[in-house]
């Protein structure tokens, strides 16, 4: 049986959730989209967005999540001396977390740059060797404690 739980009796509080990740790309691939020189765009400006879009279909994505509605959320992603680093936050005034909210955006603004670069990362056999996506973790979880009267 599969059923989402009910959260119906909980309080709404305000939460936040932090997301952080890497992929990590050859060194070629590094200077190309630092340079900005990638032809399919921007990964940096794409992956942004990306992450921002998934992050509200999270519930689309994940069965059991709840639809959450967002009230801030932000991606930011930079290039690094390993690849592409990303921290991706969210939050709600609702009765659930948005940990995985937090967790969808790290990761699908990664995968957005993957995909953008991965015509520089494959070898002879249409392999990636050196593209590594992770770790995606959190790293800040947070709610606002109940008042009492």
């Amino acid at each position: 049986m599969a059923r989402q739980v009910d959260v119906a009796a909980k309080p709404p509080l305000a939460r936040r959730a932090v997301a952080v990740g890497r992929l990590e790309l050859g060194t070629a691939t590094r200077r190309a989209v630092a340079r900005r020189t990638v032809p399919k765009g921007d990964p940096i400006a794409a992956g942004e967005l990306a992450g921002l879009l998934a992050m509200k279909r999270t519930a689309e994505l994940i069965p059991h999540c709840h639809a959450v509605a967002l009230t801030a959320s932000r991606v930011d992603l930079a290039v690094g001396p390993r690849g592409v680093t990303v921290r991706a936050e969210a939050s709600a005034l609702d009765r659930t977390g948005v940990e995985m909210e937090a967790l969808v955006g790290a990761t699908v603004a990664l995968l957005t740059v993957w995909d953008m670069v991965k015509y520089l990362e494959k070898d002879a056999r249409g392999l990636y060797p050196h593209t590594r996506l992770g770790p995606v973790r959190l790293v800040a979880k947070e709610k606002q404690s109940r008042r009492t009267p």
